[in-house]
């Protein structure tokens, strides 16, 4: 694991988390060649008035939102019922035996010659994991995993929102725990966090915090109950986990996540800064560059140390073409028909198990490492177990979320990507982890663009874009390296 941003440049000294590190964004490292001396320092003077400026502009912004409906009907025709119901989850014979029907009922399609997983999951590999599917996968066991956690549902502005809640069993006396809401993304759940969820609530080393972990589904996703109207988009969703946590008990608390976790645990923190203590993130991609980014992506090629950029980023954000504008049309197709018509080709997800863990897994694979693409198994069973991938499969197919779940696009983005808290930074403290494999790469200087209080920006070793369910203990160690920061603890 690498060390803390200050500590990793040599050229920069450290310093200490005040009001004044908000700032240091602003600040451009002046060890320059002596040929480029003066344009530098006339492009940091540049870049500098201009960061200043936008810094001015939006400082004092939050985020404002108010109260939804997303029961059916009104409030009127079904009030809201406030209790916390335990929950567990079930499976009968008939589910199983209409799983196996289908799966059955599939209709096999040769892969090409030496296609490997570049035209989307390979059919030839697919007939393997269908066979261990309807042979090998014991769901009943995997229930019982499932339910090893607390369960429970709670009605919030008209559905029904589920969540798993995981409390330390061993605290010292006198010792507290500090309480961590998780949020997972598409296309996962919350047993993306089953494998981290004991090295957070059970540290085996004494000077480790013990985490009180709460991972709710998001609505439209597993057994949290879907909007039955159009709107509810990430706000809607941070808005609402919010009421969960104060329903809950908690004044403050941390929140962590990755993918739409990102931008809802995002959302909460500029929503309510003084509750959420610390947000935590592991993707941060970009999603309204400032003209700051945008010159970074011009010269910052030419000019890396005035925009602080390492040869990590360079090697990730250079050449532009390739890095961010081939490698977006190559991997958002899905994300175009989410975003516009997710009813039509969720539809047919729906009825097939076989076409929706096709579509599920060749995420797993790719999303893990591109070069994953070029291997005949997609490289699935490097990284998970076909036990966890169809698990995962199957939360989606036992409660037909993936229609709602394909909604939260058209939501969020079939809107634009201008939306208010786009345009609001984040100023409670952050900790950013960047996994090597994560499908964007963002430098510092880009972060700190909307995460303008960042205390902790970690290079992993290792990791793509699942990473709470691929490396769960790097994961659990920068989290807790995060918090003992804005908790002070050394």
């Amino acid at each position: 694991m690498t060390e803390n941003h200050a500590q990793r440049d040599g050229d920069r000294p450290i310093q200490t988390e005040t009001d004044r590190d908000r700032r240091r964004q602003f600040v451009f490292v002046f060890v320059i060649p002596s040929n480029n001396m003066y344009v530098e320092l006339a492009l940091a003077v540049v870049l500098g008035t201009v960061a200043v400026l936008m810094l001015l502009k939006t400082r004092q912004k939050s985020l404002e939102t108010q109260d939804g409906w997303w029961g059916v009907g009104t409030p009127l025709e079904s009030p809201e019922d406030d209790s916390i119901r335990p929950f567990q989850v079930e499976t009968t014979q008939e589910e199983i035996e209409d799983l196996y029907h289908r799966i059955d009922q599939t209709r096999p399609v040769p892969s090409l010659e030496d296609s490997q997983f570049h035209y989307g999951f390979n059919s030839s590999y697919l007939q393997k994991v269908v066979s261990y599917w309807r042979n090998d996968f014991d769901w009943r066991r995997q229930v019982d995993k499932l339910n090893q956690y607390p369960h429970y549902k709670t009605k919030i502005e008209g559905i029904d929102v589920h969540y798993i809640h995981v409390k330390p069993k061993n605290l010292p006396e006198g010792a507290c725990s500090v309480p961590l809401m998780m949020v997972h993304g598409w296309p996962g759940s919350f047993y993306e966090f089953y494998g981290i969820l004991p090295l957070l609530t059970e540290p085996g080393n004494p000077e480790d915090i013990a985490f009180e972990v709460i991972c709710p589904s998001i609505p439209g996703y597993g057994f949290s109950e879907a909007p039955h109207k159009k709107g509810f988009n990430s706000v809607c969703a941070a808005r609402v986990f919010h009421k969960l946590m104060k329903r809950l008990g908690f004044s403050q608390f941390y929140v962590q996540g990755g993918d739409w976790g990102w931008i809802i645990t995002t959302n909460m923190a500029q929503l309510e800064p003084k509750i959420v203590k610390g947000l935590h993130v592991n993707f941060a991609p970009l999603v309204k560059p400032s003209l700051t980014i945008i010159l970074s992506m011009l010269l910052g090629h030419y000019f890396p140390r005035l925009f602080g950029f390492t040869q990590d980023d360079i090697k990730k954000i250079f050449p532009i073409k390739q890095k961010l504008v081939v490698s977006a049309v190559k991997e958002t197709g899905y994300m175009h028909i989410q975003a516009t018509k997710p009813d039509t080709a969720g539809r047919g997800l729906n009825d097939s198990p076989v076409g929706l863990m096709a579509y599920i897994l060749e995420k797993f694979s790719t999303w893990t490492d591109e070069e994953f693409t070029s291997l005949e198994d997609g490289g699935l069973q490097m990284k998970f177990s076909l036990d966890d991938l169809l698990t995962n499969v199957m939360i989606y197919w036992t409660t037909s979320s993936i229609i709602p779940s394909m909604r939260f696009y058209k939501e969020n983005i079939g809107k634009g990507l201008t939306q208010p808290h786009s345009k609001i930074p984040v100023l409670v403290p952050t900790g950013l982890a960047i996994f090597p494999n994560e499908l964007v790469h963002t430098p510092e200087l880009w972060a700190r663009q909307k995460y303008q209080n960042l205390v902790s920006y970690t290079l992993m070793p290792r990791g793509g874009h699942f990473a709470a369910m691929e490396e769960p203990e790097l994961m659990a160690q920068d989290i807790q390296k995060f918090v003992k920061i804005v908790e002070k603890i050394k």
